[in-house]
């Protein structure tokens, strides 16, 4: 079986590398963002996938501001054949469950046989839209994936558990959520990222596609963590119940 279409979330974060700062009670966006490392684990597999011939078409899809483009224009680079953009009000915070509603409107308009998305984001680390995606497209999943397999018309999915590794199987369609030992996302070329210009690019608003995005949750204020104290050297373990005990109070 040759899947018709791949469909891949990705999203637009601070980059990994970079230390979050935060001022005057919100972080600090004004640094240097990539694409959602465990997104270009996802992308990386649809590609590999096309290249095996199992799937004709990978299409990536990112919900955000108008910088979410660039994202997507990196996703198109590594090998997506064209790329979904739900536009929304730079700086608007979209949560999980609305994240998820608007993949699946898109995925009941390009009807996808698999959507390949990262477990988690690195922003806010929910790693909640695949599990709720599948709840309401009412498809399996293969969550935390560390290998895929697509053999006719089955999925096989391999993640690790607590007691080891765990090995599901299951039918199209599906959804897959990748973790960081699937696979190592390639460099995009200089060539692929001047292609990457010329392939097509759709631009929807979430009222397009019938979602509401107003927030129900509102974020308050972010502080930083208090730094910690230095560590202390003990010279007996008398001494160091003494402290436990009436210092650190954990005792």
């Amino acid at each position: 079986m040759t899947l018709n279409r791949i469909l891949v979330p990705v999203k637009r974060v601070i980059d990994y590398a970079v230390k979050v700062r935060v001022t005057g009670g919100k972080i600090d966006t004004n640094v240097k963002h990539s694409m959602n490392p465990f997104d270009e684990i996802a992308v990386e597999e649809a590609v590999r996938l096309k290249e095996k011939k199992a799937a004709k078409e990978v299409i990536a899809l990112s919900i955000g501001g108008a910088k979410s483009t660039e994202t997507l224009r990196t996703a198109l680079a590594m090998g997506a054949d064209r790329a979904v953009h739900v536009d929304v009000p730079e700086g608007t915070e979209v949560l999980p469950l609305q994240v998820a509603k608007l993949i699946k409107a898109v995925a009941d308009k390009e009807k996808p046989e698999l959507v390949i998305l990262g477990k988690q984001a690195i922003d806010d680390d929910s790693s909640q839209t695949g599990q709720m995606l599948a709840g309401l497209l009412g498809w399996s999943q293969g969550t935390f994936a560390n290998k895929l397999e697509v053999a006719g018309d089955k999925l096989t999915v391999t993640r690790e558990v607590d007691g080891g590794l765990e090995t599901i199987s299951t039918r199209f369609p599906a959804i897959v959520t990748t973790d960081l030992r699937l696979n190592e996302p390639r460099y995009a070329t200089l060539p692929n990222i001047m292609k990457a210009k010329k392939k097509k690019m759709e631009v929807f608003k979430p009222q397009d596609l019938g979602v509401d995005i107003t927030a129900s949750i509102e974020t308050i204020n972010i502080a930083e963590p208090p730094k910690r104290s230095g560590g202390k050297k003990v010279e007996s373990v008398d001494e160091l119940i003494d402290k436990l005990k009436n210092e650190a109070k954990v005792l």
